[in-house]
């Protein structure tokens, strides 16, 4: 069955280009980068340019870049990197609408000393409030995977520029959806491929002016600068830049909005998330009538609409998204809770699809609660 497929913040199809570069390097780069001949060094070389070229996306030097399997081992590794280089009674400024990777990384190496970021009440960081003298390093991500609500992450890395600490952004939803020219400001920054047309288990992590000499992250071998050893998946890096560089970088939120204009028209009930703030351009998190989220991301597929109730990570999770509970919705405003996500490809056609879509999947969910319930409607 063909479907349209608006669960992009959960992963995207391998765009052409990355596809047509895996397949070159697996046809032409397959030598081991660490090999003594020449012919293993030229494959070296390859690498340092797709680093280079990644480096330069971002506005920093190739040194600082390390690749990696994603997001999640980057977080990992900052935190762990931060319990062991930060003094013993350390606080840290983590934002409570964080990925899963990061809050769990937090909780394990600092439980009883996070310093939980206040929001402001369209849901992002309120950078006004940090006290940033009382925190030995921060951690706040450039855009919210389940909501799209942009943080403010060129104030909060001047913040802690100005007060000598690290800040930590995860910029996995902002790569490839927003100009990246200005994250080499962040000490640390983490990125995975599959979120903007590039491979699975692939990604990187930018660490702070150092270099790979300020962190350990696997031992067994000089790669990577000596930081992560292993040997390096080619193919994976050059799918992973060549599909930043095709990525869009900018979007129109046009369509978007009118289907989110449109949809409070029909179904009233409905309430975005994040509506009065700044939000990616192709997300729309949407607190739904009456049903639980579940039914109504299976009454949507059946109609070729695949959507999600946020975060994959937190998938089947009984306490629901942390991230909306810390905007302050209750349980059964979480339980009805769907994030929508395109991308640039995605037309106004198949937005307007989709409003037509919910309508009808409200219409299907009311006849069936009725029918369970035995309730008889008369025409």
């Amino acid at each position: 069955m063909a479907f349209e497929f608006f669960d992009n913040n959960a992963t995207t199809p391998l765009s052409e280009a990355s596809r047509k570069a895996m397949v070159e390097a697996e046809a032409t780069s397959w030598l081991n980068p660490s090999s003594p001949y020449r012919a293993g060094a030229k494959v070296r070389v390859q690498i340092d340019l797709a680093r280079e070229t990644l480096a330069n996306a971002i506005g920093t030097s190739p040194s600082r870049v390390i690749f990696n399997s994603g997001a999640t081992e980057g977080n990992n590794a900052v935190f762990s990197h931060w319990s062991q280089k930060l003094p013993r009674a350390s606080r840290i400024g983590v934002s409570p609408t964080e990925h899963a990777s990061v809050l769990e990384s937090a909780e394990h190496y600092f439980k009883g000393r996070i310093v939980w970021l206040p929001l402001t009440p369209n849901g992002s960081v309120d950078v006004d409030a940090i006290d940033f003298s009382e925190l030995s390093a921060i951690s706040v991500m450039a855009a919210n995977n389940e909501t799209g609500i942009l943080n403010p992450w060129r104030a909060i890395a001047a913040g802690c520029r100005d007060e000598g600490i690290p800040y930590h952004c995860d910029a996995s939803q902002w790569l490839g959806k927003l100009s990246s020219v200005d994250l080499g400001s962040c000490d640390y920054v983490t990125g995975c491929a599959h979120k903007f047309g590039g491979p699975k288990g692939m990604g990187f992590l930018v660490l702070p002016a150092e270099g790979a000499s300020a962190i350990k992250i696997q031992f067994g071998g000089s790669q990577e600068m000596g930081a992560r050893a292993g040997t390096e998946n080619v193919a994976g890096i050059f799918g992973l830049v060549a599909a930043l560089e095709a990525s869009p970088k900018a979007g129109s939120a046009s369509a978007r909005d009118c289907f989110e204009t449109a949809l409070m028209e029909r179904l009233p009930e409905c309430e975005i998330v994040g509506a009065g703030g700044e939000r990616l351009w192709n997300t729309s998190g949407v607190v739904l009538p009456k049903f639980e989220n579940v039914r109504w991301i299976r009454a949507l597929e059946k109609r070729g609409f695949l959507v999600s109730t946020g975060s994959a990570c937190i998938s089947g999770k009984p306490s629901g998204s942390p991230v909306l509970e810390a905007m302050g919705y209750d349980g059964d405003a979480i339980r009805r809770f769907v994030r929508i996500s395109s991308s640039d490809a995605t037309s106004p056609v198949s937005w307007g699809d989709l409003l037509n879509a919910l309508v009808l999947s409200y219409e299907d969910l009311n006849n069936s609660s009725n029918a369970d319930s035995g309730v008889v409607i008369s025409h």
